[in-house]
């Protein structure tokens, strides 16, 4: 894996955690605002709407860059829709990063011809 593929999928991973948080926040604001006077779904909404608008650019580079087969974009694009999806995106993501590493390192050392 080379570097820019590598930052690709590491901006992915940081992007998809707060996606989630802040997604999570906007269902909570949007109860309150049901519930209570307190109203802090346009905030809330920008916040996520940017995020997630990031969320789809890093994931489209990652995409392109680590040449993933439609399934697991697939499955990428989908976490980013679930409420608690980019938990799992970020998980998934930081688990396939070290495993490289690790096969990198095997590579390196003569280990493993692969």
């Amino acid at each position: 894996m080379d570097l820019k593929t590598a930052t690709a999928l590491r901006r992915l991973r940081l992007v998809s955690a707060p996606e989630a948080v802040s997604f999570l926040l906007l269902l909570v604001c949007s109860v309150l605002k049901r519930t209570t006077d307190f109203n802090a779904v346009p905030v809330m909404g920008m916040v996520h709407g940017v995020l997630f608008i990031l969320y789809v650019v890093f994931w489209a580079d990652a995409w392109n860059r680590a040449k993933w087969p439609l399934g697991t974009a697939a499955l990428y694009f989908v976490l980013s829709i679930l409420p608690t999806g980019g938990f799992f995106a970020e998980r998934k993501l930081k688990r396939a990063a070290e495993d490289e590493v690790i096969a990198s390192r095997a590579r390196q050392e003569g280990v493993v011809n692969a």
